[in-house]
């Protein structure tokens, strides 16, 4: 699914990244705990957080995701804005719950990332 597709069907605004509205977005990962996405997500996805600070950017950028989206409202500041800039990630934002928005996103196509689980 292409960026502007998952503004679609999300209903999400884009903050910053018009350029980047035919990236595909082929996984997501919903998550608020960034070790959880360092240790588990071994698949370029899209992150959804209602964590922010610019440590989600950071980690993001070491993930090698092209973008990130906000959920119940949240608004990045505007460190996290230049972060995302200068590592070239879009930025979304929704008013939805992250539990409503994986919904929508996944009925529509998008799937978790591969997971590597520690046993």
């Amino acid at each position: 699914m292409l960026l502007k597709d998952v503004l679609t069907v999300s209903g999400a605004s884009l903050i910053y990244g018009e350029e980047f509205s035919e990236t595909d977005i082929h996984a997501v990962c919903s998550s608020d705990l960034m070790s959880d996405v360092l240790a588990f997500v071994k698949d370029q996805a899209m992150l959804l957080t209602g964590l922010v600070n610019p440590q989600v950017i950071r980690t993001a950028e070491v993930m090698d995701m092209k973008a990130i989206m906000f959920v119940r409202g949240k608004k990045p500041s505007e460190e996290m804005l230049e972060l995302a800039k200068e590592f070239s990630i879009a930025i979304m934002s929704t008013d939805e719950t992250m539990y409503v928005t994986s919904g929508k996103l996944y009925s529509n196509g998008l799937v978790p990332p591969k997971l590597t689980l520690k046993e």
